[in-house]
C-alpha cells in the first residue's frame, strides 16, 4: 500500500524488516526447542540468539542470486552469526513454508489487533454520537424518497451496531488464522518432531494445524479477508450516509472544513466530501483483494506456489487500508455537522405525504376498507406531488367528493413527526450499552 494510506503502526507490522525479525524468531524458537530434545547442539543456541537479523538490503542482494527469499534470509543471517558454523543447525528439519505461514499467523494476529482496536474506537465514536442525536428529527428515506420521520441517532445506531458486529467477526477471524506448522515439505513430520511444532507453536500463541500439507490450508486466511472486506464495507456505508447528507439540495450533514482547507481549484465555493468519498474508494480495493486470496485455497497437490504472490501483496494491502479506513471513519464521524434544523426543513418540505401511513391507518380505523382509505389517501398524495397542495387540503377535497368525513383530531395526532419515533427507546438503551 502506498505511504500516504499507511498509519506507522500498521506499517511497521507489514515492513521487511519486522518480517525478517518475526522469522528470527520462530527460527531461534526451533532451535531451542531441538536443542531442549537434544537434537542439536545446544551451544548453537546462544550464537544464533544473539546474531542481529539481516537487514532488507542484505537479504535482497542474497536473493538476487539465489531467487529464493528463504535461502537469502538464512545465508544473509548466517552471516550475522558468531560463530559462523552454529547457522548450520537453523531451519532443522523444516521447509521454507514451516517459517512463512508460521511468522505469517503471527503477523496477521499483530495486524488484527491493531484493526480490532481501530473497530473498537469507532464503535465508541458512534454510540455518542448516535445518542446525542437519540432526538434529532428527520425524514426517513427508502430509494431515496421521503418515507416516513425518523432520527438521526436511529441511522447511527444502525451503522455502530454493524461495526460492532465487524468487530467481533475480526477476533473471529484472528483465532482463524492463528494457525502455524512446522511439519516438513509435505506436512509427514519427516524430520522434525511434532513436539517441536507444539512447543514452538504454544510460545508463540498460535496452534499447530489440525493437518497441514506444505502449507496451511488457506481457508483461515480466506476468512479472515472477508472479515476485512465486511468491515471496509461498512465503513464505505457510514461515508455514503454522509456523502448523500452533504449534496446541495439536501444539507442536513457535512464533513469538517478546517480553516485554510480548499474544496476546489476552480471554484472557491465547493465544500465537497473528500473524506466520504477516499472511504468509499479505499474500500473498494479492499474488496478486490478477496478472491485473489479466496483462489488460494484450491493448490496442487501437496503445494504450489500460486497463492503466494498474490497473499504479498492483498493480505498487507488490505490491513493497511482497512486500518486507514477504521481511522479515517472515526475522525468522520467524531468531527461531523449535523444541521437539526435544516433536516427539520427537509422533513416538511413536502406538505404532509410523510405521515400517508398513519393517515391511511386512521382513516382504516374509522371503518373504511383498507383499499379506499389507500384510493383516498394515494389520490390526495398525488395531487400533492403535482400540485404542491398541502396533503391534509387535498385530502379534505378527496374525503368530500367521495362523501367521506375526517376525523381532523385524529388526523392531526398522526401528522406530529415526533410520534414516529417514540417507539425507540428499546434501541438506544441497547446503544448505550453497546461496548
Amino acid at each position: 500500500m502506498i505511504e500516504r494510506y499507511t498509519l506507522p503502526e500498521m506499517g511497521k507490522v507489514w515492513s521487511e524488516a519486522h518480517k525478517y525479525e518475526l522469522w528470527c524468531q520462530v527460527e531461534t524458537l526451533v532451535l531451542e526447542a531441538h536443542a531442549k530434545a537434544g537434537t542439536v547442539p545446544a551451544e548453537s543456541v546462544d550464537a544464533v540468539r544473539s546474531a542481529a537479523p539481516p537487514s532488507p538490503e542484505a537479504v535482497a542482494a542474497v536473493e538476487a542470486v539465489t531467487e529464493h527469499d528463504v535461502i537469502a534470509f538464512l545465508t544473509a543471517w548466517a552471516d550475522n552469526t558468531t560463530p559462523r558454523e552454529a547457522a548450520a543447525w537453523v531451519h532443522y528439519g523444516m521447509t521454507s513454508s514451516d517459517l512463512l505461514d508460521t511468522a505469517l499467523a503471527v503477523q496477521l494476529g499483530e495486524a488484527t489487533d491493531l484493526l480490532v482496536a481501530g473497530a473498537t474506537r469507532l464503535v465508541a465514536a458512534l454510540r455518542e454520537h448516535g445518542l446525542a442525536h437519540r432526538g434529532t428529527l428527520r425524514v426517513g428515506r427508502t430509494h431515496g424518497i421521503h418515507a416516513e420521520p425518523d432520527v438521526w441517532g436511529h441511522r447511527v445506531a444502525d451503522f455502530a451496531f454493524a461495526m460492532a458486529r465487524s468487530r467481533d467477526r475480526l477476533v473471529r477471524a484472528r483465532d482463524a488464522v492463528s494457525v502455524g506448522k512446522l511439519s516438513g515439505p509435505v506436512g509427514t513430520y519427516s524430520n522434525i518432531d511434532p513436539a517441536i511444532e507444539a512447543t514452538v507453536m504454544a510460545e508463540l500463541g498460535l496452534r499447530p494445524a489440525d493437518v497441514a500439507t506444505q502449507v496451511v490450508f488457506r481457508d483461515g486466511i480466506a476468512e479472515w479477508i472477508n472479515a476485512l472486506a465486511v468491515t471496509a464495507t461498512v465503513c464505505e456505508a457510514i461515508a455514503l450516509e454522509v456523502r448523500h447528507g452533504q449534496r446541495t439540495e439536501v444539507r442536513e450533514l457535512a464533513e469538517p472544513f478546517r480553516a485554510g482547507q480548499k474544496g476546489s481549484s476552480a471554484m472557491p465555493h465547493k465544500k465537497n466530501p473528500i473524506r466520504s468519498e477516499r472511504i468509499c474508494g479505499l474500500a473498494r480495493v479492499v474488496r478486490g483483494y478477496v478472491t485473489p486470496v479466496l483462489e488460494g485455497i484450491p493448490l496442487w497437490h501437496e503445494r504450489d506456489i500460486s497463492h503466494s504472490s498474490a497473499e504479498r501483496i492483498a493480505l498487507p494491502d488490505a490491513a493497511i487500508a482497512t486500518d486507514y479506513l477504521l481511522h479515517l471513519t472515526t475522525g468522520l464521524v467524531q468531527g461531523l455537522v449535523v444541521d437539526a434544523a435544516r433536516m427539520r426543513a427537509n422533513l416538511e418540505s413536502t406538505g404532509g405525504l410523510i405521515y400517508t401511513s398513519s393517515i391511511l391507518l386512521a382513516l382504516v380505523d374509522t371503518g373504511l376498507s383498507r383499499e379506499e382509505a389507500y384510493a383516498l389517501v394515494q389520490a390526495a398524495a398525488m395531487e400533492t406531488w403535482q400540485t404542491g397542495t398541502p396533503l391534509r387540503e387535498a385530502l379534505r377535497a378527496q374525503a368530500a367528493a367521495s362523501g367521506h368525513t375526517l376525523d381532523e383530531e385524529r388526523l392531526d395526532e398522526v401528522s406530529r413527526p415526533e410520534q414516529y419515533v417514540v417507539r425507540l427507546g428499546p434501541v438506544f438503551e441497547r446503544l448505550e450499552r453497546l461496548t
